[in-house]
């Protein structure tokens, strides 16, 4: 019922927007702040490694991840100076302006379980709560943005794109 709400309600799609605006806000400010000021990853990573997140008994909680940064995201560092601003810039542009609305809202979970999984709390359970509620809420989030164009638009293409495979496939199996 309350995703259904959520899903196909038009007063829904009123306060998915509100929430969309502001999380979309808080992402876009954030990349922006980023790709202007100058951005590097390098120091945070250094933390995240030093002090991992760690249970009440001081075991590592999520080694693997601690192991990853160490191994993978430090000495390839410039991947996450360019990846990490650009994203949160897109991420936010994405949710401010409607657009693959749920698209967006996954990937802000991918970043956000990111910084949560290497140890950083800020506000990090508001904004993946946020995230979720647009996301269960699907078209009905982006329908007061450009979603309510872009996905009907890209659904006649992969439609027309899966009728002429289909008409391929089949003539392929008459000819055989």
């Amino acid at each position: 019922m309350f995703n259904k709400f959520l899903r196909e309600n038009k007063i829904s799609a009123v306060i998915l927007t509100v929430i969309r605006l502001y999380l979309g806000y808080s992402w876009f400010t954030a990349g922006l702040g980023k790709l202007t000021g100058g951005f590097d990853a390098a120091g945070y990573l250094k933390g995240a490694i030093a002090n991992p997140v760690k249970g009440p008994d001081g075991a590592l909680v999520f080694g693997w991840y601690a192991d990853f940064l160490k191994g993978f995201a430090l000495p390839n560092v410039d991947i996450f100076n360019f990846v990490v601003p650009w994203g949160e810039t897109l991420i936010g542009l994405g949710l401010l302006l409607g657009c693959l609305t749920t698209a967006a809202a996954f990937f802000g979970l991918i970043m956000n379980f990111a910084f949560f999984l290497a140890g950083t709390v800020s506000h990090n359970p508001r904004d993946i709560i946020l995230g979720f509620i647009i996301l269960t809420a699907g078209y009905n989030a982006g329908r007061i943005g450009l979603d309510r164009w872009v996905i009907p638009f890209i659904r006649k293409f992969i439609r027309k794109f899966i009728k002429k495979n289909a008409a391929v496939d089949n003539h392929k199996a008459t000819v055989n």
